[in-house]
Formats: C-alpha cells, sequence, structure tokens
C-alpha cells in the first residue's frame, strides 16, 4: 500500500489503473478507522481492481470547533489496519491540498438536507457534498462505498451524484454493530463506562418503535413514547427520532412507502446517530 499525499500524484497512479481497464472504488473516511470502515473496504475490494481509502478530516463539515478538535486522528494505525486489508492507496491530503489558497466554491443539495442533521447542523451537509465531489474528482473512481449508518449523507451523495451527472456508483452498505446492537462508530470511544452500558439503549428502542410502526400503531403516539424511553434509558436529549421516506426523507404518518426510522441521541456527552428500515 502507497500512502500519497498529493492529488498529482494520486491522479498519476488512477491513470495509469484506468489505462490498463481496471475499475477503481474509493472508500471517503475521515479516520479513526474500526470494523464499518474496514467492512466498507471489503466490499470496495470485491466490486473492484483497485482500492483507495481516504482520510481527511473534513473542517468545513463541522459546526462545532471544539468537536474538530477533539476528532481523533490516529493515521499510523489505520494505515496498518488498510495494509493488512490489501489497500492499494491510502490518500491523506493535507488540508491545504483539499481547500488552496482562493477556494471559494461549494456544492449545495437541497430537499434532503434540510431536515435532521441539516436542520440541527447549518452548513454541514454542504461541506460534505463539496469535500464528497472534490474527492470523487481527485480520484476518478468508479464505485464509492458509504455506510448506511449515516443514512442521511448516502442520500445527500447520492443526490449529488444524480444531479450533477458524476460518473461514479454510489454503494450503500449496512450498518456494522457490536455485540449488543451498538452502531460501529469513532466517537463511541469517546464514552465512559457507564454510557457505553447504557448507549445500546438507542438501538433497542428503535427496534420497538419499529415493530410497533410495522404492527400498524399510530406513528405520532409511538414515536412520542419512543423519544420518553431513551430519556427513561439514559439518553439526556434526544434531537430526534422520526419515521421519514428512505430517500427524500420526508416526514411519514402511514407506512406507504420505504421509510427509515433516524435517531440521534445525547449520552455522557457524546451524540449518537442511527437508523433502521421500517
Amino acid at each position: 500500500m502507497q500512502t500519497l499525499r498529493t492529488v498529482a500524484e494520486l491522479r498519476t497512479r488512477v491513470r495509469g489503473w484506468k489505462q490498463d481497464g481496471r475499475q477503481v472504488g474509493v472508500v471517503p473516511t475521515m479516520g479513526a478507522l474500526h470494523e464499518g470502515h474496514l467492512s466498507l473496504v471489503r466490499a470496495a475490494k470485491r466490486g473492484c481492481d483497485r482500492v483507495i481509502v481516504t482520510i481527511f478530516v473534513n473542517p468545513t463539515q463541522f459546526n462545532n470547533a471544539e468537536d474538530l478538535a477533539k476528532y481523533p486522528r490516529t493515521e499510523e494505525a489505520d494505515a496498518a489496519m488498510l495494509a493488512a486489508e490489501g489497500v492499494d492507496i491510502l490518500f491523506a491530503p493535507a488540508p491545504e491540498e483539499v481547500y488552496p489558497a482562493g477556494f471559494a466554491t461549494g456544492v449545495a443539495v437541497q430537499g434532503v438536507t434540510a431536515p435532521l442533521e441539516g436542520a440541527l447542523r447549518p452548513g454541514h451537509f454542504e461541506g460534505v457534498a463539496t469535500v464528497v465531489a472534490k474527492l470523487f474528482g481527485m480520484t476518478q473512481a468508479n464505485r464509492a462505498y458509504f455506510g448506511q449508518k449515516d443514512w442521511q449523507q448516502l442520500q445527500v451523495v447520492k443526490r449529488m451524484v444524480a444531479d450533477l451527472n458524476i460518473a461514479i456508483e454510489v454503494v450503500g452498505c449496512d450498518t456494522i454493530r457490536e455485540a449488543d446492537g451498538l452502531a460501529m462508530s469513532s466517537r463511541n470511544v469517546r464514552l465512559d463506562a457507564l454510557s457505553r452500558a447504557q448507549a445500546p439503549g438507542l438501538y433497542k428502542v428503535m427496534g420497538k418503535v419499529a415493530a410497533a410502526i410495522k404492527g400498524g400503531a399510530d406513528v405520532a403516539a409511538v414515536l412520542a413514547q419512543g423519544r420518553e424511553d431513551l430519556r427513561q434509558a439514559g439518553f439526556t436529549e434526544v434531537d430526534y427520532l422520526d419515521l421519514r421516506s428512505a430517500a427524500m426523507l420526508e416526514p411519514m404518518t402511514t407506512l406507504d412507502q420505504p421509510a427509515r426510522l433516524l435517531a440521534a441521541a445525547w449520552i455522557g456527552g457524546v451524540r449518537l446517530i442511527d437508523n433502521i428500515a421500517v
């Protein structure tokens, strides 16, 4: 595995692969890798001839400078894991390589970005869409692999690719969970022992809510009870627990189209997100 830092180096390697007829996959990450990320790498390995993993802690998608500063940076350990998985290139650019002096362009996706994370974190998805568009342009990959845990982000990326006619296939991969149901996340390492023990309650409550909705219960009442159940389970604040259409994330009161139950809640000072199909 090679670690590359500049777009020029990356494009030289990818150009050679493309000339040889190779299919290129990319897994965009912000590092602090775990088994969830590695599952994306394995999917890319199965679907492509060559695999690039990007590690870039993107400052433009953070609303809170403190959160950006706290985000774990573990490139050496990440690189060892990626090499063991047979990744071809780790692309880890410096901020000035991604956002050089004079950078003045952003990508703003409408509609699907408005609710949930978009409402709570203004500008977040513009940062995501912009950096992902740049990574697609830098890597020139044929396929890109994203986890379904960040469901809204996945829909934003798919919308952007469709709207801008970007020649890449976006592949959404299943959420990887711990044995107790907690969705794997780089933020989980910040949970103290008590909070870590209580955190699987998010997935447990969501499963109960989804089952009730599928059973025909009143959606608004079930969601309200679910939010209260999360508080009883130790979550100090529930940002949302909502039933939304799977693609456009519009509010739903009946199961008349593919649906997703999405949640964001705080425990032990850490914000957890999750989602499941309904």
